[in-house]
């Protein structure tokens, strides 16, 4: 996805967006921020370190875990087809992708817990 169409699905929305290294740019960050979004991402090798909280790191940490799912779904689950000549065939075809999804015995888990204190396990 480029970035302006991030800007447009991300238009309503508050709060942090992890994202990849794609969307780096001051411009880009600052366009975020004015829409009441903080950008969060890695840093480049050629870029300054930048500070951010362990809540933060560790949920960079997990967007590969995130990548997975996408990946599953698209290609085990087969949701990515796009030649759909009708929207209730697009619709039957993404259920029946996320509901085979849901019906396999072992999917990716990410671990929840609460940022703000570190010694609660949910």
């Amino acid at each position: 996805m480029n970035r302006k169409g991030l800007l447009a699905i991300a238009s309503n929305l508050f709060g942090k967006l992890y994202a990849d290294k794609g969307y780096i740019g001051k411009e880009f960050s600052q366009k975020m921020k004015d829409n009441g979004i903080d950008l969060v991402t890695r840093v480049r090798k050629n870029m300054k370190t930048v500070v951010h909280s362990e809540c933060d790191q560790a949920l960079l940490r997990k967007r590969s875990l995130v990548e997975t799912v996408f990946d599953e779904l698209k290609n085990l689950c087969h949701i990515e087809h796009t030649r759909h000549r009708s929207p209730m065939n697009f619709a039957v075809n993404l259920m029946a992708g996320i509901v085979a999804y849901c019906l396999q015995p072992v999917k990716p888990r990410i671990a929840v817990w609460d940022c703000r204190d570190p010694l609660a396990v949910n």
